[in-house]
């Protein structure tokens, strides 16, 4: 049926509109199909599958079925080509046997169109190319063709094109093949179109993803045409993996690459064919253009090539294409390695390495696509990080640190595990070629660091994560492999603790300032009042120790990398900051004999050495004003408050150290002698 032109739906036509109710009986149909038996009715069934998979309907397959039986009738014995079945339909299907006209003039404009691409050639002489040509004018003339012309003249016209039709028939194959024509290699293009149209029969127009249960049958069918279309096995494989591969391509069916791929290994370990069979399909030439240039290939290196660039468009930034993706990954890096490379060979003409069977190609071919793939993430995500810096009014290199962390994050946990398979060393690749990425942005901003800015301390705690997540990725890889990760060989490591070390240092020491500053504030704002009924000390004491746990809390909240000193240095100001503090408390007590009362006057005597002589009185001395204005200051409930308070400073501090308990003992210690 597709030999007499009669239009078929493949899939590059699955976009246009379907006839709904076309499609409701195809399903009802489907939905109470049951096994088939080897029978004239279960082979008339299946030939209605494969009409109704390519759109065609009943009454168009009916006359085209009679003027085909009408053909078979009238024709002798002999080796059956698309031209004399095309010749064949013209003459017994006219515009009556349509619904519209137009459906007449295209179908009609379709057989002159084969016609002309199987019969024009270099081997018809000059008389012979200009009788098909005007005779297939006439055809395609509608007036002059149905209204103009009667039967006989028409009849005429079909003789002079079957006439070289059969000149060409006569030709012998060039290659020894049993069966081969003339049109095999004349008109290997079209044979290759009409078959993919057939190959396209087998997937379900209601779910194009899939494969009819029908499948194995309609090849049966199917391979019925491979005599008159020049298709051998091997081609065959290679065709039916490409059909396969573009409804993929289409439909995002994993299952649909699986099978492409089995279908390209068998050409690839298909066993060697004669020399005829070689030579007839290396004839079977295509031209394609990569980059630019024009490449000659045969058949099958052209399926494999324009495959192989597909993979490879996607493979080489493979974390635009598959991050949402990942179960296409490993599926498409297979298909990759499958169909192999084309390289350019020294006389110009392309050769296919399969490098499936080559582990050190495949690797580097592995190895190519990790470094393009990571340079366009991270190029792409350097572009755009401007704009994110304006809208989240950070730092561009701390934003770049965190996009570039979750690209190294995806290659360890979605694409390393799987291409380590072909390139053992995945991990170690990525790592490095990030690392030194993001390196050349920030050399030049830490060249310029002098303090501790919020930007300063956002682009440095993103440096430091990214590069911990860089020698995980790499020491990831080295474990896998049993290798010994020595990271200065490879990494230059960022000299962020060098930067980091003073700048913290100087800004620990500047809240030291600060911090005696605001302790003081409070110690003037206090009124020695108690902060409720349950709670006795003062607020001051309470504002001390929020300071002190806020200084503490931004000191740890740099998220940097800290040492020995740093920690010195902020239990040094913590130190003074209490001690300055508590020295404020005692400052304002006096002397407890100030706080006695003075005993009466009339009692006030010193003992004498002699009974007898008059007891002298004691002398009353005045108390300092400094003295006397701190007593009159300090009231017994304000006396109280600031004792209470001593303590909670006391019950505070050892609260702390307890919380660390391997200095419990020892800070215990501490806090008693200091206060």
């Amino acid at each position: 049926m597709v030999f007499a032109g009669v239009e078929v739906h493949s899939f590059g036509d699955k976009k246009k509109e379907k006839n709904s109710s076309f499609l409701a009986g195809l399903k009802n149909k489907r939905d109470k199909r049951h096994p088939r038996s080897q029978s004239p009715e279960s082979h008339s069934e299946l030939v209605d599958t494969i009409r109704a998979q390519m759109q065609i309907s009943e009454a168009m397959d009916a006359f085209v079925r009679q003027r085909l039986a009408e053909f078979a009738s009238r024709r002798a014995c002999g080796q059956i080509d698309v031209p004399q079945i095309l010749l064949g339909l013209l003459n017994g299907i006219v515009n009556s046997n349509f619904l519209n006209e137009k459906s007449y003039t295209q179908w009609k404009k379709r057989q002159a169109n084969i016609l002309e691409e199987s019969l024009t050639c270099t081997n018809c002489i000059m008389d012979e190319q200009q009788t098909v040509g005007i005779s297939l004018a006439k055809i395609r003339n509608a007036e002059e063709w149905d209204f103009m012309m009667s039967p006989s003249e028409r009849a005429e016209v079909l003789l002079a094109i079957r006439q070289v039709a059969l000149v060409l028939s006569s030709v012998p194959g060039h290659f020894g093949i049993p069966g081969e024509t003339y049109y095999w290699s004349a008109c290997y293009h079209l044979n290759i179109r009409l078959y993919e149209k057939l190959l396209f029969s087998v997937f379900d127009i209601l779910e194009e993803g899939q494969l009819i249960e029908e499948a194995d049958e309609i090849f049966s069918i199917i391979k019925l045409t491979w005599s008159i279309l020049g298709i051998t096995q091997k081609l065959h494989d290679a065709l039916y993996g490409w059909v396969l591969f573009q409804q993929f391509v289409q439909t995002e069916e994993a299952p649909l690459l699986d099978h492409a791929t089995k279908e390209v290994k068998k050409v690839l370990y298909a066993e060697d064919t004669d020399g005829n069979e070689e030579r007839y399909m290396n004839s079977l030439l295509c031209s394609t253009s990569s980059s630019g240039s024009e490449m000659r290939l045969d058949l099958i290196q052209a399926i494999f090539t324009s495959m192989s660039l597909w993979c490879d468009s996607k493979l080489q930034d493979y974390h635009l294409h598959f991050s949402q993706k990942s179960r296409f990954f490993a599926r498409v890096m297979t298909m990759a390695l499958a169909v192999g490379m084309y390289n350019l060979g020294e006389s110009g003409e392309i050769k296919l390495t399969n490098s499936d069977n080559l582990s050190k190609i495949a690797a580097r071919k592995v190895r190519t696509c990790i470094e393009r793939s990571v340079e366009a993430a991270s190029r792409r995500v350097a572009d755009t990080i401007d704009l994110g810096s304006k809208i989240d009014r950070a730092h561009p290199l701390a934003l770049l640190a965190s996009e570039l962390r979750l690209i190294a994050e995806r290659e360890l946990t979605v694409f390393s595990p799987v291409l380590h398979h072909w390139c053992p060393e995945a991990g170690m690749v990525s790592a490095i070629w990030l690392h030194r990425f993001y390196g050349e942005r920030l050399e030049p901003f830490l060249k310029r660091v002098t303090s501790l800015s919020e930007d300063v301390r956002l682009v440095l705690h993103g440096a430091d994560a990214l590069e911990r997540s860089l020698i995980e990725l790499y020491s990831s890889t080295c474990e896998e492999n049993g290798l010994d990760y020595s990271f200065t060989q490879e990494f230059d490591h960022y000299q962020i603790s060098i930067i980091a070390r003073p700048i913290i240092l100087d800004w620990v020491i500047a809240q030291h300032a600060r911090i005696l500053e605001w302790t003081g504030r409070a110690f003037n704002l206090e009124d020695w009042g108690p902060l409720s009924y349950q709670q006795k000390q003062a607020a001051s004491a309470v504002e001390v120790f929020r300071i002190i746990e806020e200084t503490v809390d931004q000191f740890f909240g740099l998220n940097l990398l800290m040492d020995i000193t740093h920690l010195q240095a902020l239990l040094s100001i913590l130190f003074h900051t209490l001690d300055a503090y508590l020295l404020n408390v005692v400052s304002q007590l006096v002397e407890k004999h100030h706080l006695y009362p003075y005993a009466p006057p009339l009692t006030r005597y010193k003992e004498t050495t002699f009974p007898i002589i008059k007891k002298k009185m004691v002398e009353c001395v005045p108390l300092e004003e400094e003295v006397n204005n701190k007593l009159n200051e300090l009231t017994i409930s304000k006396l109280c408050i600031r004792l209470n308070t001593l303590q909670t400073v006391v019950e505070e501090m050892a609260i702390r150290w307890t919380l660390f308990p391997d200095c419990s003992s020892q800070g215990l210690f501490l806090v008693s002698l200091w206060c």
